[in-house]
């Protein structure tokens, strides 16, 4: 699954697998589920990064997203970096993820992601006043 994934339409296949399961989970009478996309898992540091571009998609399920991306490869890779240098970048992807409809932020920089949920918050409820 790492070493080579392939995908038709990343987002569409993974939406196709949720869908699947949150059929079973539903009729189990589970109904608090949080979906996540599962970034670093199977993907290439691409496929990531159209995840992140298209995490909106997700919005169809009408479930909670959790986006784990905190230092991961695709960040410091892509930077040229190690992980214990990625914090800045994990921010900033943190932000791009809350914009794109994360719920909930997977991560390891607590105190970086709380300041960065709270700059989201303050942006997205000032509707112009």
């Amino acid at each position: 699954m790492q070493i080579k994934p392939a995908y038709e339409d990343i987002v569409a296949d993974i939406l196709k697998w949720f869908g699947e399961r949150i059929y079973m989970l539903n009729s189990a009478g589970l109904k608090d589920i949080i979906i996540d996309p599962g970034f670093g898992f199977g993907k290439t540091i691409d496929n990531n990064f159209e995840l992140l571009r298209r995490l909106g998609d997700f919005s169809i399920t009408g479930l909670p997203l959790l986006v784990g991306i905190s230092r991961k490869s695709m960040i410091w890779k892509t930077l040229g970096i190690s992980s214990e240098e990625a914090l800045n970048g994990t921010t900033a992807l943190h932000e791009i993820a809350l914009l794109n409809g994360a719920d909930i932020l997977r991560v390891h920089d607590v105190k970086e992601a709380v300041q960065a949920v709270k700059l989201f918050i303050r942006m997205k409820n000032s509707g112009g006043k």
